[in-house]
């Protein structure tokens, strides 16, 4: 009797990152230069109520085992609309309206609500990348193309593995974010000197205007951090989004915030605004995440509105903090073309698309190289008015 051989790889999808033990998801997303693909991270936007099928974000991950083992991994959504991406995709769902195409449900790699380069199948390192990609790919092909699902998009792509899906049929789409670098900076002096005059001077007098209506910021991280104060983030958060309304992007919960402590507050540096007359009561903050020689601008609020408190806030006093801590890229979040006059240059991104529908994929294969160009001169001119006078900075 000869016996039938089993196949190498095993590919399912689950629902639940919870599926898969957290020591065995890290083991592929710890080595990773970004925060947001590590277990605690995606497992807490599931607990919380963020990620759910109620608000349109259901889980649908994949993962590649070798017998008992994680080979590969990939934090997938399946999308009833296109909230919370800061992609945005809705002349893809439009066009496809008028063609009598269901553009939703979608297939969404990235971490959720959450526009940071650096999303990527997770792979482990003794497998053979290449044999497990394609796999996954087509793993997800098939799932799409059975489940008619209208297309897979992958957001803020890491670089590399961008290359990689490209050689496999997915389009890219460029975009841009508003990066800071640290050009071996000592102290927050020699990160005003690369500016002219007249916005060190801009720059000096926001943060003069700070300090003079009596608030101070301080960073809070390790044992400062507490519950209460996650809690109190949560907040500030939903008060700055109800200010925006609709463009006011609430979309986690209170929940969310407690639950980064204490297993993941080691990834976190809140800045808290106080008043003189408020005592040990934040009447502000702003939220960020770091990990390795990285710092992550997420949320912040304030209760009082003052003078250029947003932009010490959210953009000088986390500089001030990441020079002291040898952080050598910032991203303070997204939005906001304010960021290029204090720094920030702009600096391309990436999303990867394939449709299945015959039709969409011929508008986006005839169209996106165009749709890059104008996005590139858009970059080029942004950065042609960035206020520097030592040397022309780039992004990185």
């Amino acid at each position: 009797m000869i016996e039938q051989l089993k196949p190498r790889y095993s590919v399912s999808w689950i629902n639940k990152i919870a599926e898969i033990p957290q020591a065995e998801w890290d083991a592929l997303a710890l080595p990773l230069k970004t925060p947001f693909l590590e277990w605690e991270w995606l497992h807490n936007m599931e607990t919380s109520g963020s990620t759910t099928a109620r608000t349109g974000w259901l889980p649908n991950h994949l993962v590649v085992m070798e017998g008992n083992r994680l080979l590969g991994a990939a934090p997938l959504y399946l999308k009833g609309h296109s909230s919370g991406e800061f992609v945005f995709d809705h002349q893809w769902a439009d066009v496809a309206q008028r063609m009598g195409i269901e553009y939703y449900p979608k297939m969404l790699g990235m971490s959720p609500f959450t526009p940071v380069e650096g999303y990527r199948f997770l792979i482990a390192p003794e497998a053979d990348e290449a044999e497990v990609t394609e796999l996954m790919v087509d793993a997800i092909d098939y799932f799409c193309i059975q489940n008619k699902i209208s297309g897979c998009n992958f957001l803020y792509v890491d670089p590399e593995w961008r290359s990689q899906m490209e050689q496999l049929g997915f389009r890219s789409w460029l975009h841009h974010s508003y990066i800071w670098s640290n050009h071996e900076y000592q102290t927050f002096d020699d990160y005003l000197a690369a500016f002219n005059a007249n916005q060190r001077r801009n720059i000096k007098r926001e943060r003069k205007a700070v300090a003079g209506a009596g608030l101070r910021l301080e960073p809070l991280t390790g044992d400062r951090l507490s519950t209460a104060l996650l809690s109190n983030v949560y907040d500030f958060y939903s008060d700055t989004c109800d200010k925006f309304g609709w463009w006011g992007s609430k979309y986690l919960t209170r929940r969310f915030f407690e639950q980064l402590f204490p297993n993941y507050a080691h990834r976190v540096v809140v800045f808290g605004v106080y008043h003189e007359e408020s005592g040990d009561q934040p009447i502000g903050m702003s939220f960020c995440l770091t990990k390795g020689d990285r710092l992550y601008g997420r949320y912040w609020g304030a209760y009082q509105e003052f003078d250029n408190l947003h932009f010490d806030t959210c953009y000088y006093t986390p500089i001030e903090w990441a020079i002291a801590h040898n952080i050598q890229l910032f991203d303070p979040g997204a939005g906001g073309r304010h960021k290029k006059r204090r720094g920030f240059p702009a600096t391309p991104n990436h999303s990867l698309h394939r449709f299945y529908d015959k039709r969409l994929a011929h508008i986006l294969h005839s169209y996106i190289d165009q749709v890059n160009d104008m996005e590139q001169r858009e970059i080029d001119a942004m950065n042609a008015e960035l206020p520097f006078k030592l040397r022309e900075v780039q992004p990185d």
